[in-house]
């Protein structure tokens, strides 16, 4: 038979008679809970770096989306799409690739601008657009409309 340390027998009877209940004469603790309160929505501005310089030939330009209604939005450059939508609420560079995401109560529209060539000025060739709430897909063309009239 296997002897049992006596100071850890000592140290896990204390333990469980810490944790009686309260049907053995321990006072019951009162916790409260404080108010919740609604989360507050913060953004930070991070101005936006500039793209790495691409490897010579390993550029491919881009497909362009080619969808009816969004032909003020398709080949426009950063400043024509912040005319359009106001100040990008993200504007971040992967590469030679710039998102911008702009941002309203009817939806949030991901816009992607990618360089017709090396060094030349990246312009939207597409974009995605989704619900806020939970981010199933919405109509391209009525988010457009929608972010535009606010």
């Amino acid at each position: 038979m296997r002897k049992t340390n006596g100071f850890a027998l000592l140290c896990g009877t204390a333990l469980l008679a810490a944790c009686g209940s309260a049907t053995t004469g321990t006072t019951p603790v009162r916790t409260t809970t404080a108010p919740v309160s609604k989360p507050v929505r913060t953004t930070t501005a991070i101005p936006p770096s500039q793209p790495p310089r691409t490897a010579p030939g390993s550029f491919r330009p881009a497909r362009v989306m080619q969808v009816p209604g969004l032909e003020g939005v398709i080949g426009s450059n950063a400043d024509g799409l912040q005319r359009q939508f106001g100040l990008a609420r993200l504007d971040v560079w992967e590469g030679d690739v710039r998102k911008l995401q702009f941002s309203g109560d009817a939806c949030v529209l991901d816009i992607y601008l990618y360089p017709a060539q090396p060094g030349a000025e990246p312009q939207a060739t597409y974009l995605d657009a989704r619900r806020a709430s939970d981010g199933l897909d919405v109509d391209r063309v009525a988010c457009v409309k929608a972010l535009r009239g606010r």
